[in-house]
């Protein structure tokens, strides 16, 4: 569920580095602009926690599950995440995430401007290729400060972010951390229930309730499982699933196609946890009340219940909010009209969340007696309301900054944000090199043999550090970065292919070739990064 920024010089016409560092002339290298961290994930959650009372008391308070963290930014379309059980329907944000480490790989400066061909033993002339000139052309050698680092795009992290528990279906299953704060409190409360319904137990009912506790986290990955599975199906990649404080989220890095199959997608989870309620209520038929296995069967059944109920309310970021998007995309036919809609549901839902479930309880339509409403019982249904509604209204406002997102993804295109370059051999001097490229306008030097290929880019961050009476002396292959496969991006690319493919190879710069080889210029990765928070800016 991913973004770009502006050229850094206004010769591409989308620059916005000139604009601010028009006066600052010296004469250095270009040093890239510090790209900007990407939009972050959204998550969904979608179901409580466990009851925390044993069958037969009338305590029992749910408790949510929390979606998985935004980061990755974010992910490249939305994602679906369950407290308890939910699922994350994104991908990381397709933005190309900067890396604070200096640049592995870049070229010169940017320019949208076409490569120039003036003593380029090869690549394209400048009028191959026309881009738009700036009324106030910079030169390479003074297009930065010599201050800055490069950044490349950061790789979306392998997946991560707790202990590896297994591989189904391929997709890596964690347990994160606060897990083990859940699966403590979980033990602690519903071990004191135990002990109203089975005083006998001893100090063995925190075994019991430690088992329960793992037991209906099982229920939640099952859960997550079949939005997983449903996923695969529909060819969307799954990144992770976690389980976690709150429960688990399915990290899904593709938005559903249809709205027939999002709606399939978000169902197939709470379905998966009511179809588990009943199994574990015909069990429990099977065996006798008032004993561990009846008391626990009755617990996991009644959780799973609960986690179905919550999933299915009809607000973002929760799996009823997806369905109920679904609903509405396919009578308006766009898919932000549905977000819209399932979002600001969902905020209403938080607000809803946060003053009825303390009134709720305060009343006992909870189940909870007024002998028992106490003073603690109060703060605590207090701090779970406010927890609850915290999760679900954040995972509203994620999924609109995601949808917003996939709107603008399109006008991020490889051939509008290219900066012009010039060819130079391994052997050019880095001051020749510079002056060939200003004269040109060009931003970027391309090293390429005596054929004419490309073989390297030269590193923006690498000029800058070369002093300028040292430059007739420094040959420009000793500045460059060789170029992989992944550093080869076609001048067609654009949106979330572009960015999945700057991902795929995380550099600061990237030759950007035409379908039939010819060079076309040099992309910078800064240069992405600033185009995207400039589209993110704009109104949907």
């Amino acid at each position: 569920m991913d973004e770009s920024g502006g050229s850094g010089q206004p010769r591409s016409g989308t620059d916005e580095a000139t604009e601010r560092h028009g006066e600052q002339r010296a004469s250095s290298a270009p040093a890239a602009g510090a790209t900007r961290s990407g939009p972050e994930r959204p998550e969904h959650p979608t179901g409580p926690t466990p009851p925390m009372a044993a069958p037969g008391t009338s305590e029992a308070a749910p408790s949510p599950d929390r979606p998985h963290d935004p980061t990755d930014s974010a992910r490249g379309a939305a994602t679906h995440s369950d407290p308890s059980s939910g699922a994350e329907d994104g991908a990381e944000v397709p933005g190309a995430s900067p890396d604070q480490a200096e640049a592995p790989a870049g070229s010169g400066s940017p320019d949208e401007a076409g490569p120039s061909a003036q003593d380029a033993p090869h690549g394209p002339s400048d009028g191959a290729h026309p881009h738009p000139e700036p009324e106030h052309p910079r030169t390479l050698a003074h297009s930065g400060t010599g201050t800055g680092k490069a950044q490349p795009p950061r790789r979306g992290r392998e997946p991560g972010g707790g202990l590896l528990m297994g591989r189904p279906f391929g997709v890596p299953v964690y347990v994160a951390p606060s897990w083990f704060l859940v699966a403590a409190l979980i033990t602690w409360v519903f071990g004191g229930q135990l002990d109203r319904v089975l005083p006998e137990l001893g100090a063995l009912r925190y075994l019991v309730s430690l088992f329960f506790a793992v037991a209906f986290y099982a229920s939640v990955l099952v859960h997550e499982l079949a939005h997983t599975v449903a996923a695969l199906r529909f060819k969307l990649p799954v990144r992770r699933i976690q389980l976690q404080f709150f429960g688990g989220v399915s990290e899904i890095e593709k938005e559903a196609e249809t709205p027939g199959r999002e709606f399939v997608l978000s169902f197939v989870g709470p379905l998966l946890s009511l179809v588990l309620s009943g199994l574990f209520y015909l069990a429990m038929l099977a065996v006798e009340p008032g004993t561990v296995p009846g008391v626990l069967l009755a617990g996991l059944m009644i959780s799973n219940l609960i986690v179905a109920a919550f999933n299915l309310l009809p607000g973002l970021p929760l799996d009823g909010g997806r369905m109920l998007r679904a609903v509405v995309w396919k009578i308006t036919g766009r898919p932000m009209s549905g977000t819209i809609a399932a979002a600001w549901v969902g905020r209403a839902l938080a607000v809803s969340v946060l003053i009825g479930l303390p009134l709720l309880t305060q009343s006992g339509a909870l189940g909870a007696t007024q002998d028992h409403v106490g003073g603690m019982d109060t703060v605590t249904d207090a701090l779970l309301a406010a927890i609850l509604a915290a999760i679900i209204w954040t995972g509203a406002g994620n999924s609109l900054r995601m949808a917003r997102l996939r709107e603008h993804l399109p006008e991020l295109r490889a051939r509008s944000l290219t900066r012009r370059a010039v060819p130079v051999e391994t052997s050019t001097p880095l001051s020749e090199a510079l002056r060939r490229a200003n004269e040109a306008g060009a931003r970027a030097l391309v090293v390429v043999d005596a054929d004419g290929e490309p073989l390297s880019l030269v590193r923006e961050a690498a000029i800058v550090g070369v002093p300028e009476h040292r430059r007739p002396w420094v040959a420009v292959s000793g500045l460059a970065q060789d170029l992989t496969d992944g550093m080869r991006v076609s001048a067609e690319l654009a949106g979330e292919a572009l960015l999945d493919t700057l991902r795929a190879t995380p550099a600061t710069e990237y030759l950007v070739v035409e379908d039939s080889g010819e060079i076309y210029g040099v992309l910078s990765a800064a240069d992405v990064e600033r185009a995207f928070v400039k589209a993110m800016a704009r109104p949907s």
